[in-house]
């Protein structure tokens, strides 16, 4: 996995960073911290998910300013409530020393491994649409629901998740074949950026398939990866 680090004993550790999104007003995109913090803590969360990890710790790094910590706090919280987890112990720290022009956080996520479910014959599919910068915002209901994909994978639907972020559909199928030459089929834009995972590819046993499109709905996409 792109970003998740395996540092033994059977903990992993994934992070997202922000850069220029939030309320201050040099920010590129303009939008709530608690929004931001959110969206970096899904990514984390995915990467924890896609290496068959649940989070026991969390750390936010925040150089916004000491008034931005308590609202990336509930972000990050809003995140792991909509997905019906519990919520882990949060630490980090706040740079106060510099006041920067633009907001700037990170979240980093520390899981431990869980058993990896029994191998399948599984379709690959895209779930969600390609967004980045104020699409994230105006289009909320082209986005991979995180509360879904978690049902889903409680109840067996899907088999394995890999997040699709800013190198887009086909690089990402390249890494996770380790193809580099792979080529894909989808129709979606293989080549857009899905900015902070609104798009993940899901392998679906074939047996569950019929059940997956009736949770996921409309923005669930047959991937064909040509190897």
């Amino acid at each position: 996995m792109r970003n998740a680090i395996d540092i033994g004993n059977g903990f992993i550790v994934t992070t997202d960073n922000s850069g220029g999104i939030g309320e201050k007003l040099q920010d590129i995109v303009n939008v709530p911290d608690r929004v931001t913090a959110y969206f970096a803590a899904r990514v984390a969360l995915f990467e924890q998910w896609a290496t068959h990890a649940e989070p026991v710790s969390i750390l936010v790094h925040n150089f916004s300013g000491s008034t931005s910590w308590e609202n990336y706090v509930i972000g990050v919280t809003d995140l792991f409530h909509e997905a019906g987890l519990e919520v882990p112990p949060i630490n980090g720290s706040s740079e106060t020393n510099m006041e920067l022009v633009q907001s700037a956080m990170a979240v980093t996520i520390i899981g431990k491994k869980m058993e990896a479910p029994a191998p399948k014959n599984s379709v690959w599919f895209t779930y969600g649409t390609p967004l980045v910068g104020d699409e994230v915002r105006t289009r909320v209901d082209e986005i991979a629901s995180v509360r879904l994909i978690h049902e889903a994978m409680k109840s067996g639907i899907v088999h394995q998740i890999w997040p699709v972020g800013s190198s887009g559909i086909l690089q990402e199928v390249r890494l996770l074949t380790g193809i580099k030459e792979a080529r894909v089929e989808t129709a979606l834009d293989s080549m857009k950026s899905a900015g902070p995972s609104t798009v993940v590819l899901l392998a679906i046993p074939e047996m569950k398939i019929e059940e997956a499109k009736a949770l996921f709905g409309v923005h669930l996409n047959k991937l064909m990866m040509i190897t």
